[in-house]
């Protein structure tokens, strides 16, 4: 099994972010998965990136629930 692979940069151009918000995910909050490769080489999944881009789906602006 081939999987392609993600430096930083090529990740972040694919989700239209910066660099700094992928290296600040990885310190900080984790959301989106990578791999290290070797002590320093980090990489990330296609399916990886696409599960991230899901996870964000909202249906409204609004950090209240509502219930009716």
């Amino acid at each position: 099994m081939h999987t392609a692979l993600f430096n930083t940069k090529q990740a972040a151009e694919f989700l239209g972010v910066s660099c700094a918000f992928l290296e600040r995910d990885r310190c900080y909050t984790g959301r989106i998965r990578f791999i290290k490769v070797g002590s320093r080489a980090v990489r990330y999944r296609l399916d990886d990136l696409n599960q991230f881009i899901e996870n964000q789906v909202r249906r409204s602006t609004s950090h209240v629930a509502v219930s009716l």
